[in-house]
């Protein structure tokens, strides 16, 4: 499938049911706020859950751990996309100290307040809370160290432009590392189709 419009199709038209499927997800996951997943145990360590508020790691909807893998220093600068209920943002700011600065993105304001009061009863200083769309960074060029995503990126209809905006907002010699799902084989048209799939 490509970005060239079929020559009957109007130039508005969203041909990939884009604005479909961002908005299945957006009621999805605004359905989701303050429940808990139970997930975070089987994601994260002990040690790395002690003195984490309980609505941090009850809100936990990742796949896996990013931030142990992104093996943060201090002092950096972290984006964390799709934030959620702020579990990986307040790990990663504590793993850059006050010299660093974690950075959690979401596009629903609800699951930014939910984080942001998590990161309060964590007392984390170094966090600052951002509104936006994966596929359009709120941040300025080469202004993040490293960009971390938890099983967010398969929710985008356009994952060619999440990484280019990611690539843009990076340092040079910045990385990125992403926790995700992962497809090995073609997905039926009724299922590629489906936005309810997408936020599945």
């Amino acid at each position: 499938m490509t970005g060239v419009p079929h020559p009957t199709a109007r130039a508005d038209e969203d041909l990939l049911g884009q604005a479909a499927i961002k908005d299945t997800v957006r009621h999805a996951y605004l359905a989701v706020v303050g429940q808990a997943t139970g997930i975070a145990p089987q994601l994260y360590s002990a040690d790395e859950l002690a003195g984490l508020p309980p609505s941090a790691v009850s809100q936990a909807l990742g796949v896996g751990n990013p931030v142990r893998a992104a093996e943060l220093r201090r002092g950096e600068i972290v984006l964390d996309l799709g934030c959620g209920g702020g579990i990986d943002t307040i790990l990663a700011a504590r793993a850059v100290g006050r010299e660093g600065k974690a950075i959690g993105l979401d596009m629903l304001p609800e699951m930014l307040e939910r984080a942001a009061l998590s990161a309060s009863e964590a007392t984390v200083t170094n966090v600052e809370w951002v509104r936006g769309e994966l596929e359009a960074l709120p941040l300025d060029d080469a202004t993040v160290d490293v960009a971390i995503s938890n099983g967010v990126v398969n929710l985008s209809p356009r994952k060619s432009r999440v990484f280019a905006e990611v690539y843009r907002v990076l340092r040079p010699g910045g990385r990125f590392v992403a926790a995700d799902i992962v497809l090995d084989d073609e997905l039926p048209p009724e299922i590629f189709t489906n936005p309810a799939a997408w936020a599945g």
